[in-house]
């Protein structure tokens, strides 16, 4: 048996009386719900997902009915949550379960990481809460933590300094009680040991920390580096018909907006005009700028009624009478917004 961690003991007792034990996750735990919220939780902040997680285990209680599910609608319940692809990714996973492991969800580790859209620490995190395997978890929170716990200088996806992080990880997971101690460890990082304005005196580990000790905590883990952030444009021709819905077709299954549905997009408004004979003498509504991970987008939505008799391929969307579709964020909140005369 692997003696105790030197953080263990610390960090259990923190987590014991300071870490958060009321999360929907945490209720009813199986490697199903765990799964599911920790694909949410990547990038998106616990108190975003939480409401999401909520309706989407209302509607996909268990792996078998969200792989049955139309993806149309796993996007649909996805929408506002961003980062569409690890919506896609659980439903490619969840039909995998169903198809090849009987609807219940592997525990060997292997076959975890083999599944699409779970990752090295996605899977250690999975298995070390829901089934209390021992699996060590580099997460961004893990990360900010351990980085500044050692003092290991370098970047986020540099090789050598993933490499150190990893090899703390690995030497401080406990074998016991590691379902606690994961979620001790991702607490500590998501509320005290902070991006910014660290809380150190709220800190268990405060007095080993190297950081600490050296004035650091605001150096460690250094940031990415800065790129040059990309400008784009569209415009998004939105064309109606008399009972307000709104003509919407279904985006390539890769890229941005991946299967999501959206009015059609064009470079310029000529190429709309060139599409939609009349498109350019519509009415153009104010833009709509977005922002992505690597570059920021600008919509230009022009609005103009469907020339009569005409059947475009799509779908035609009504904001009274919503379809269970998936919608990006900003365009969900233009047509909901939206004034046709």
């Amino acid at each position: 048996m692997t003696p105790p961690a030197p953080l263990a003991p610390a960090l259990l007792a923190w987590h014991r009386r300071h870490g958060r034990h009321d999360l929907p996750w945490q209720q009813d735990r199986s490697s199903y719900r765990v799964w599911v919220s920790e694909v949410m939780l990547q990038q998106t902040q616990v108190a975003t997902v939480i409401p999401y997680f909520q309706r989407f285990m209302e509607r996909f209680p268990d792996v078998v009915a969200l792989a049955d599910a139309p993806v149309d609608e796993v996007l649909h319940l996805w929408t506002g949550l961003g980062y569409y692809a690890r919506a896609r990714n659980l439903h490619r996973a969840a039909q995998r379960i169903r198809d090849e492991h009987g609807g219940a969800f592997p525990t060997d580790y292997e076959t975890v990481t083999d599944l699409p859209g779970i990752g090295r620490s996605t899977a250690g995190a999975i298995l070390a809460i829901s089934t209390k395997q021992r699996h060590a978890i580099v997460d961004g929170n893990v990360r900010r933590v351990l980085a500044r716990l050692f003092g290991v200088a370098g970047r986020p996806g540099e090789r050598a300094f993933e490499n150190q992080l990893w090899a703390h990880a690995e030497r401080e997971t406990p074998a016991a009680d590691v379902d606690v101690y994961t979620q001790a460890i991702m607490d500590l990082g998501a509320t005290v040991c902070v991006r910014r304005n660290p809380d150190c005196l709220l800190c268990p580990l405060a007095e080993a920390c190297v950081a600490r000790a050296s004035g650091r905590q605001h150096e460690l883990p250094a940031p990415r580096k800065a790129r040059e952030r990309p400008q784009r444009e569209v415009v998004m021709l939105l064309v109606h018909r008399e009972d307000a819905s709104v003509l919407l077709v279904q985006r390539p299954p890769t890229g941005i907006w991946g299967g999501l549905w959206s009015p059609p997009e064009y470079a310029t408004v000529g190429e709309a005009d060139v599409a939609l004979p009349g498109a350019a003498e519509g009415r153009q509504l104010p833009a709509i700028d977005h922002v992505f991970t690597h570059f920021d987008l600008r919509i230009l939505p022009l609005l103009c009624a469907a020339p009569e008799g005409w059947q475009p391929a799509g779908l035609w969307y009504n904001a009274r009478r919503p379809a269970r579709i998936g919608l990006p964020a900003p365009v969900a909140a233009l047509l909901e917004g939206l004034e046709i005369p």
